[in-house]
C-alpha cells in the first residue's frame, strides 16, 4: 500500500515540467515574433516604396529615381545619340562629295596641264616655222638682184622689211638700203635701232 502514492506522484511531476517548458517556449516565441514585427514591416514598407519609385534612403537621403524619370533620360539619350549619328552621316557625306570634287580638279588640273604642254609644243613648232620661213624669205632676196628686191621692200612695212635686213648679209642689206626711197630707207633705219637699243648691253 505504501508504494502506490509513489508511482502516481512521478507522472504529474513530468506533466508539470512538460507544461512549464512549453510555456516558456510560448513566451520566448512571441517576444521573438514581437521583437521581428518592427523590422517586418519596415522591410514591407521600403519595398513597396522601392516598387512604387517613391523611396529614399534612410541613412543617406539619397533618392530612388522613378521609372518615368529613367524612361525619360534613356529617351534623351537615344534621343542625343540619333541626332549624332544623324550629324555623323551628313559628315560623312560631306566628305565623300569633298574628295569627288577634289577628284574632278585634279582631273581639269591634268587636263589644262596636257592643254598647256600641247599649245606650247604648238607655238614652239609654229615660231620654229615662222623662223625657217623669216631664214627661207632672207635667203630668197639676198639671192635676188637689188633693182628686183627694193620694190618687194618698198610695198613692205617698214617693221616687216627691218626683219629680212637685219637677218640679211651686210653687203647685200646695204645695196638693197641705198636702193630705197629715203624715207623708207629712214623708217626701217629707226626699226633697226630700235631693236638694237633693246638689246641687252652685257
Amino acid at each position: 500500500m505504501s508504494t502506490s502514492p509513489t508511482k502516481n506522484t512521478k507522472p504529474r511531476g513530468r506533466f508539470r515540467t512538460r507544461g512549464i517548458l512549453l510555456l516558456f517556449a510560448a513566451a520566448l516565441a512571441t517576444s521573438g515574433i514581437l521583437r521581428l514585427a518592427p523590422a517586418t514591416a519596415a522591410f514591407a514598407e521600403d519595398l513597396s516604396d522601392l516598387l512604387s519609385g517613391t523611396s529614399a534612403d534612410k541613412d543617406g537621403g539619397i533618392p530612388v529615381p522613378k521609372p518615368q524619370d529613367v524612361a525619360i533620360v534613356l529617351a534623351a539619350l537615344q534621343e542625343r545619340e540619333a541626332v549624332l549619328d544623324e550629324r555623323e552621316h551628313k559628315l560623312a557625306q560631306r566628305l565623300e562629295a569633298l574628295s569627288l570634287a577634289e577628284d574632278r580638279v585634279s582631273t581639269k588640273l591634268q587636263e589644262l596641264t596636257k592643254a598647256e604642254e600641247t599649245l606650247a609644243a604648238t607655238m614652239a613648232i609654229a615660231k620654229t616655222a615662222a623662223a625657217d620661213d623669216l631664214s627661207h624669205l632672207t635667203t630668197l632676196y639676198e639671192n635676188m638682184k637689188p633693182k628686183q628686191a627694193i620694190p618687194l621692200f618698198e610695198a613692205m612695212d617698214p617693221e616687216f622689211a627691218a626683219g629680212f635686213i637685219a637677218q640679211m648679209k651686210p653687203a647685200n642689206a646695204a645695196q638693197i638700203m641705198a636702193g630705197l626711197d629715203p624715207q623708207i630707207s629712214y623708217a626701217i633705219s629707226v626699226v633697226l635701232a630700235g631693236r638694237n637699243a633693246a638689246a641687252p648691253t652685257r
